[in-house]
């Protein structure tokens, strides 16, 4: 029987289906507990390519249909077409993936009519309660009936950009396997931009890397498409689409803050004035394009739940994140890599000049990235930076923001790891290091203790079965991977990084 108090994370429902976390019976429940949850006459449900989606999306459905209420069975389709038909249909919908995690996971994206967002505080919790109590069927059961979503998400895409105005720019796309090979070739025919494809077969093994393209080891294989052809832009999508990284013609990745204020000056020139939301990560720069460009910047919470809620407060036309999660108001304020990828596609068209270019006018930063510090104690370690940055300018919106008129960081804790999220900008990378080393020291005397291995050296490990993060277990003096769960031995602070040598999850 399925975890639930592991599986319910705060956006979504997430676990390894190899060890029973997620199996077709808990998916069973759950989607009793969402159909009788949102109490509508239909509700769409779309899966991944992963070898368990068949089985679990099967038993969410048939939840569904247990509640008397009819399914729209999307089949395989990009995340990004769930939430089109949620729009369009005005019907609650499923999406069955694990996203960017390894094969052997799987998860359940929930959203209400008009891809409203089911987060923790808005949904998810109540599902959960339900779902452990168990929700009895009804005599007459509902129907599930083939639906497809993915010719009409394309036309939505087209009714929001300008395909005549794409020019004839290269673009390689890397799908990594994922959905996104789905929607792809059906989107180019539709425009003169060039697309060299990779990896766009749909294949839950994701045999060639992880279909995570915020790691990036992951792009090495795009980049040197890219080099290869010539392209003028690259694309790199996760396993259920909804994301999207970018890369410029010389070869150099966008963050999501680039990225962010490139749309949003496109956006801007059709709708002076309109409302920017963006999360309080992002780069400084991007409200302060906004508001050169005439627009309103509204800063909000990380996650898309608090994104698209303030989206809908102030009307928005579009929202980022530096996680490569761009909402768009014509999209129901709903995430979309794809409709990101075209925006983008017409950025540059429009301009009539390289994407390495356009990017300099938006980037007078530097930036860390986001940066995973394993801690004991995180509330403590908080504490401790919030007493030694005493003076500062503090904001508590999400974690700790700390700021000074030319740098500023974030520390937050996660909730699901033993870890703070560290973001940091400065006016330049020597900047940037002395501020991540000072919070760094600071967090190191707070009760975190010495670590198994240098930090220099887990900064760039990762596993080598899945490429995923990896924590400390300092009283087994293993590190362990926080995606797929190996463990490596770590002797006298040489980790052995071999699988064959790594412990199963128990």
């Amino acid at each position: 029987m399925s975890d639930f108090g592991k599986i319910f994370k705060a956006y979504d429902i997430r676990g390894r289906t190899d060890t029973g976390e997620l199996d077709a019976e808990g998916a069973r429940g759950i989607g009793a507990a969402f159909a009788s949850f949102v109490g509508a006459d239909r509700i769409a449900v779309g899966r991944d390519c992963r070898a368990s989606s068949p089985a679990i999306a099967g038993a969410f459905i048939e939840g569904i249909t247990g509640q008397g209420v009819d399914v729209l069975d999307l089949g395989e389709v990009a995340t990004d077409t769930v939430y089109y038909v949620a729009g369009s249909e005005n019907v609650p919908g499923a999406m069955i993936t694990a996203s960017h995690n390894p094969p052997e996971y799987n998860g359940i994206k929930l959203c209400r009519e008009g891809a409203a967002p089911i987060g923790h505080d808005t949904g998810l919790q109540d599902i959960r309660a339900m779902a452990e109590q168990g929700v009895s069927a009804v005599d007459a059961r509902g129907s599930a009936e083939a639906f497809d979503g993915t010719s009409g998400y394309v036309e939505h895409l087209f009714s929001i950009v300008n395909g005549p105005a794409i020019s004839n720019v290269s673009v390689a796309v890397d799908g990594g396997n994922g959905m996104a090979g789905v929607v792809l070739p059906e989107v180019f025919s539709r425009i003169e931009a060039q697309l060299i494809p990779l990896y766009l077969e749909p294949d839950g093994t994701f045999p060639n890397h992880p279909a995570d393209p915020l790691n990036p080891e992951n792009l090495v294989d795009l980049i040197a498409l890219m080099g290869e052809e010539g392209a003028d832009l690259g694309v790199a999508f996760d396993g259920d689409a909804d994301r999207a990284f970018f890369i410029d013609d010389q070869r150099i990745p966008l963050s999501g803050s680039t990225t962010t204020a490139l749309i949003a000056r496109w956006f801007l020139d059709r709708e002076p004035g309109a409302a920017i939301v963006h999360n309080l990560i992002t780069s400084r720069a991007v409200p302060e394009i906004v508001s050169a460009a005439g627009g309103r910047p509204i800063r909000t919470r990380v996650g898309h739940s608090y994104i698209k809620q303030v989206m809908a407060e102030t009307g928005a036309v579009f929202g980022g994140e530096h996680s490569g999660h761009y909402y768009f108001r014509d999209n129901y304020r709903a995430d979309s890599g794809m409709l990101a990828m075209l925006v983008l596609l017409q950025v540059v068209s429009e301009s009539g000049r390289p994407l390495s270019q356009l990017r300099l006018e938006v980037e007078p930063y530097s930036a860390s990235g986001e940066i995973n510090l394993t801690v004991d104690d995180q509330s403590g370690a908080m504490a401790a930076v919030e007493n030694h940055f005493a003076g500062a300018e503090f904001d508590m919106t999400d974690g700790l923001t700390v700021s000074w008129p030319d740098q500023w960081f974030n520390l937050r804790p996660s909730n699901t790891e033993p870890v703070l999220r560290l973001n940091v900008e400065a006016p330049d990378e020597v900047a940037v290091d002395e501020l991540v080393d000072r919070v760094r020291a600071v967090i190191g005397g707070a009760g975190s203790g010495p670590g198994l291995i240098a930090p220099e050296l887990k900064a760039i490990l990762v596993c080598p079965k899945c490429h995923g993060d990896l924590r400390e277990d300092i009283e087994n003096s293993k590190l362990e991977c926080m995606q797929c769960g190996l463990r490596y031995p770590v002797a006298d602070g040489i980790p052995v990084m071999l699988i064959d040598e790594a412990e199963s999850p128990s």
